[in-house]
């Protein structure tokens, strides 16, 4: 487990904004590895794509229909060719039986990552708070 950040005033982070987005459609980025590009129902007309670096441990085929955390009010931003307006939070662990490379850091199959989601169905584009 990694130290915490700093505190930060409750005025910052209130500056974000949390929603829940159902993955309408997710495919490997055709320009990166280790990204996965998701279109996303946040409630909006025109829906959003993000890119996530979750290819090593998620098939897209499974992500379609699943409701997802994102932060909704990140600036986009071009990832190897492609737009990323948004990030979906997800968790990372380290297994118990990890194995750890000869410079002392886990490779990718050492994690766990795993989107946050909610535990019931919600509106697309429902506020987090």
């Amino acid at each position: 487990m990694s130290e915490p950040l700093p505190a930060i005033a409750y005025d910052l982070f209130s500056k974000i904004d949390l929603r829940v987005a159902t993955v309408l459609a997710a495919e490997a980025h055709p320009n990166a590895d280790k990204l996965l590009k998701l279109k996303l129902d946040d409630g909006t007309p025109e829906g959003r794509q993000v890119c996530a670096g979750v290819r090593a441990w998620y098939d897209p085929a499974t992500l379609v229909g699943k409701q997802v955390v994102i932060v909704a009010n990140l600036e986009p931003r071009m990832l190897r060719g492609e737009v990323s307006a948004g990030m979906i939070l997800a968790a990372s662990d380290l297994k118990a039986e990890a194995v750890i490379d000869a410079d002392g850091k886990p490779g990718p199959e050492a994690r766990d990552v795993v989107f946050l989601s909610v535990d019931k169905p919600v509106k697309a584009g429902s506020k987090v708070s």
